[in-house]
């Protein structure tokens, strides 16, 4: 119903005009908000009501060709004796395969009819012909998502010319005291941040992970083929000009780009992802802190790797959201090597602009993990200086951690337009819409405002649940794990959860039947991790599997203040542990009494 035609159809319903000034001034104020949404893109401050945003899914609905009536399945429905065609209701008749059909009322409804899903089997991203209101939706919550993370989560976007023109003049002031491998005027990323470009997945962060690897291939493939051609061809040039000096080249590589390095972290949805793509993992070893009890990226492990496996290496892969003791690996460091490798070992020019891109190759790329990270104002830093000083090609962030939806949909960022093009692309087929629409409820229902405000919270609440962790710790004779670079998740060591015995295999039994006990008390999310676990997954073997290095120390627990979670929840996942505890450590004491007292009725 058009808002103009409302005052003359309200009168022939003899309903007073002042009456329906008052009602349609609330249907002008609703419509300049969904103009303004569309118009500027980007997050309002404050969240839309419900109603609101049921009102746009609905019209965005409308656009689709299953809309309305359609979407009833037409199952049973017989003619009436005039061939049916005469009195069929509905405005579309679909003859192909998939017409956005949907049986039953009560899942077209918590679709709010949407069914044709997103993208086409070209480009997760394209339009689709039948579904321009899903094609609409999908565009702007991207925008909707990355606005979140530059505006909300400090994550820069692209960067202006002039401010560009800048930062490379700073580059090259700073680089007449640094090394060749600290040249930073090759990088892809034309002086972008992380979150320039981006594309949404309706999987989760590991299978989003063997997507993004999958089209980087595509991307080096073709890079390195184009590259060959022009060392060819300039290679035919000199001999024809008698000049074999081929100084204008570097380095030309026909070999498969098919290794990953993988700076380890103990989580098995990366590896397998790797794997999945058709690609061998290389796991690089970590390193522990001097003077305190982090894990984290081992540098030289990683200049070793980059020289031993050299043009058959796809990317590197690091990552910023981690279990503790594990810290976020010094992603700028990795970037600015990679960066620095590929200047000496890659065709270039010493330019990053598109028109030399064929004569450089694709070089080694940097892949982020970055699940739950987007919540960490000090790890978002360290991303914005990687792209600024070294390589970044992309970074991956969970939906379900950052933005409080379901889970199933991942957001890559990109310094690189191309980047996100080729992984857009390299998507097989349409993709479920669930996870989009998802997302795009929570953050109009959010606003920019909810959104620092719950991260804002979580900051509130990481010192107090420090603080409070290390005190019950200390109630129990342990201490909590000196990691200050991992600011969500925290550990406590279980040094002394087990007495009585010297067996290795004993003691992990112990510890482990602790994190059970736990969660048979309804506490979830905690992470026990004995010493000198080893788990095999797909062929690779990890000794001290947990704590992401070979012979960790300390046996240990880690729990997460995570954004979502409230004072409240807080305190009483405090309370609970302690008295699970306590429960523990009497059981604990029980047994080894009964221990004792069959040892000196034996002995008597």
């Amino acid at each position: 119903m058009e808002a103009a035609s409302i005052p003359t159809l309200f009168t022939s319903l003899s309903i007073p005009s002042n009456h329906t000034t008052v009602g349609l001034s609330n249907l002008l104020s609703s419509n300049s908000q969904i103009k303004s949404l569309f118009h500027h893109k980007r997050l309002p401050d404050v969240g839309w009501s419900d109603i609101q945003i049921q009102r746009l899914l609905l019209e965005l609905s409308c656009l689709d060709t299953n809309c309305e009536e359609s979407v009833r399945c037409q199952l049973g429905n017989g003619n009436n004796g005039n061939g049916g065609a005469s009195t069929y209701p509905h405005r579309w008749t679909g003859a192909g395969e998939r017409e956005g059909r949907i049986y039953s009322p009560l899942v077209s409804s918590r679709h709010f009819g949407l069914g044709h899903g997103i993208g086409r089997s070209g480009d997760v991203m394209e339009a689709q012909p039948k579904a321009v209101g899903s094609s609409a939706l999908l565009r702007l919550c991207l925008r909707l998502v990355l606005d979140a993370v530059r505006r909300g989560a400090g994550l820069t976007g692209l960067v202006k010319s002039k401010s560009r023109q800048n930062m490379k003049q700073l580059k090259n002031d700073g680089n007449n005291n640094k090394s060749d491998g600290d040249a930073t005027n090759n990088t892809n990323n034309n002086g972008n941040g992380p979150a320039s470009y981006g594309t949404l997945l309706p999987v989760c962060t590991g299978m989003s992970m063997a997507l993004v690897l999958s089209g980087l291939r595509d991307r080096a493939n073709q890079l390195d083929k184009l590259a060959n051609q022009h060392a060819t061809t300039t290679t035919t040039n000199d001999n024809n000009n008698n000049n074999n000096n081929n100084e204008s080249s570097k380095t030309t590589t026909s070999t498969e780009r098919n290794i990953v390095l993988w700076s380890r972290i103990d989580q098995k949805s990366c590896y397998k992802a790797i794997l999945s793509a058709g690609l061998t993992c290389i796991v690089l070893p970590t390193t522990t802190h001097p003077t305190t009890d982090e894990v984290s990226t081992d540098l030289n492990a990683l200049q070793v790797a980059l020289d031993k496996y050299s043009h058959r290496i796809l990317a590197v892969i690091t990552t910023t959201s981690c279990f503790c003791p594990r810290v976020p690996d010094e992603v700028d460091k990795v970037a600015r090597l990679i960066q620095g490798w590929n200047s000496q070992h890659c065709n270039n020019n010493n330019t990053s602009s598109d028109d030399n891109i064929n004569k450089r190759g694709a070089g080694i790329a940097h892949v982020i993990n970055h699940a739950y990270g987007l919540q960490c104002t000090q790890t978002n830093k360290l991303l914005n200086r990687a792209c600024t000083i070294g390589r970044v090609d992309a970074i991956i962030c969970s939906t379900d951690k950052n933005f409080l939806v379901p889970v199933g949909g991942a957001l890559i960022l990109s310094p690189n337009d191309q980047v996100i093009a080729c992984i857009s692309k390299n998507y097989p087929g349409r993709a479920s819409a669930s996870p989009v629409v998802d997302l795009f409820i929570t953050l109009l229902s959010m606003g920019l405002n909810g959104y620092k405000g719950i991260l804002e919270e979580r900051r509130r609440l990481v010192d107090v649940f420090r603080v409070k962790f290390d005190a019950l710790a200390k109630k129990f004779g342990e201490r909590l794990l000196d990691c200050p670079r991992n600011t969500i998740s925290f550990g406590i060591t279980l040094d002394n959860l087990v007495i009585g015995t010297d067996d290795d295999k004993k003691k992990n039994v112990q510890i482990t039947k602790f994190g059970s006990m736990l969660f048979t008390r309804c506490i979830s999310g905690t992470r026990i991790v004995p010493t000198k676990e080893t788990k095999t997954i797909s062929g690779h073997t990890f000794q001290g599997f947990g704590s992401s290095y070979d012979d960790y120390p300390h046996s240990y627990m880690t729990a997460a203040c995570a954004v979502g979670m409230g004072e409240e929840e807080m305190m009483e996942f405090f309370e609970r542990l302690e008295r699970c505890w306590r429960e523990y450590v009497g059981k604990r004491e029980k047994e080894v009494r009964k221990k004792l007292k069959q040892m000196e009725i034996k002995e008597s």
